[in-house]
């Protein structure tokens, strides 16, 4: 299937896709990007399960397993399916996802509203600023009504009323780890909490700023970290296959020989 594409970006927000463009963009010159998008409707039941069936009824029909990157819940999402199907997933990239992978912005926000005597669109206000630091009244205005938009379409394993939560763990496939280390959502211990579930050759990368949505502001430098993962893995499986050859054409002489 020569449409499927290299790498496939998951998005279960709707109206915060626009800050995955930038990046998007960068690895487009690189290799074919592709998207994979779920959004939620009031009047479906919240279930992470149906994303993760549909998710699958989609790779399978490419012919070769492909790299899977994601930013908050998006990356949660190809967490779990990288643990349940790792045949399909060449490698894991997750932005904004902490040892925690169930964090995300919107239990930050939930944890606000509970805890502080404002009301809902006060809170929806200060997590906007506390995200996206000094921005203009124009700025914050929009984002906000992006943020509400995402609180009834988005995928998520929060509520006013449930915090969900994950068992730490790592993954069988090839893992690189972005955040930032200014980041309030995801703090640089939340990050650092990945070392000990690494592998030989998972990556944990931290940009000195930007915030939760740091590959937004820095989608160039982002980019080449994922980019250098990619051709580091790539070079890995052609080193192992051909390691691999060369111990069967040995095993083949020695049995020549003897």
């Amino acid at each position: 299937m020569s449409q499927f594409p290299d790498a496939l970006c998951l998005n279960v927000s709707p109206s915060l896709q626009v800050f995955d463009r930038p990046l998007l963009k960068v690895l487009s010159r690189h290799l074919t990007v592709g998207q994979w998008e779920y959004s939620q409707t009031q009047d479906e039941p919240m279930s992470i399960e149906i994303a993760l069936e549909l998710l699958h009824d989609y790779l399978t029909q490419g012919d070769r397993p492909i790299h899977l990157l994601g930013h908050g819940t998006g990356g949660l999402l190809g967490l779990l399916y990288a643990r349940r199907h790792p045949e399909t997933v060449r490698s894991l990239t997750l932005l904004s996802v902490g040892v925690d992978a169930a964090a995300d912005w919107q239990s930050y926000y939930y944890n606000q509203l509970q805890c502080l005597p404002y009301s809902r669109s006060a809170i929806l206000t200060r997590t906007v600023h506390e995200i996206f630091g000094c921005q203009s009244p124009t700025i914050v205005q929009q984002i906000r009504r992006r943020f509400d938009r995402a609180l009834s379409q988005s995928l998520s394993l929060h509520t006013l009323y449930q915090q969900g939560r994950l068992f730490p763990g790592g993954v069988p496939v090839p893992l690189l780890v972005c955040g930032s280390q200014n980041d309030v959502i995801i703090e640089p211990n939340l990050l650092q909490g990945w070392q000990p579930w690494f592998k030989d050759g998972d990556r944990l990368w931290q940009s000195p700023e930007g915030g939760y949505f740091f590959h937004y502001f820095y989608p160039q430098q982002v980019g080449e970290q994922i980019t250098q993962f990619w051709d580091e893995r790539v070079a890995g499986q052609l080193k192992r296959s051909r390691l691999t050859l060369l111990n069967r054409v040995a095993s083949n002489t020695r049995r020549l020989i003897s």
